[in-house]
């Protein structure tokens, strides 16, 4: 297993538009897919996997997360060899889960950069100097 690449939001959502079969994979909690918001791939034909890697308030890791990820790629039909790309808020849940996934055996994951909100500005406010958000790619609300 080698070192998951990060890759810059834009870049990801190239290749979300150029390959079919590629996926973008949402590790974040129903919260932050809800109150946050979340990718809107509408206009590839796609919408993101929503997949939640660790609970809130506890961050405990779902430890089945690999094998329902797994599951639920393959009932899609689709292989291990499928472009995989992670979010979360900031990229640091998105990498574990990208981990987790090579682990199992799936040899195209990526690491979405700087995740959904990029990192705390100067007044301690995330979704302003980096990530999908400020990357100015299509999201929406709820």
């Amino acid at each position: 297993m080698g070192e998951i690449p990060d890759i810059e939001p834009g870049e990801a959502y190239r290749r979300l538009q150029s390959d079919a079969v590629a996926q973008l994979i949402d590790v974040r909690t129903p919260a932050e897919w809800t109150f946050a918001g979340h990718p809107d791939l509408g206009a590839l034909g796609k919408s993101a996997v929503l997949a939640q890697w660790s609970s809130y308030p506890d961050n405990a890791v779902d430890t089945q997360f690999a094998d329902r990820l797994s599951r639920a790629l393959s009932d899609a039909g689709l292989g291990k060899e499928t472009p995989l790309f992670f979010l979360c808020r900031s990229g640091v849940r998105s990498l574990a889960a990208a981990n987790a996934m090579a682990a199992e055996g799936f040899t195209n994951c990526h690491n979405v950069a700087d995740g959904f909100d990029g990192p705390l500005n100067e007044q301690r406010q995330r979704g302003h100097i980096a990530g999908w958000r400020a990357s100015g790619l299509p999201w929406m609300q709820g």
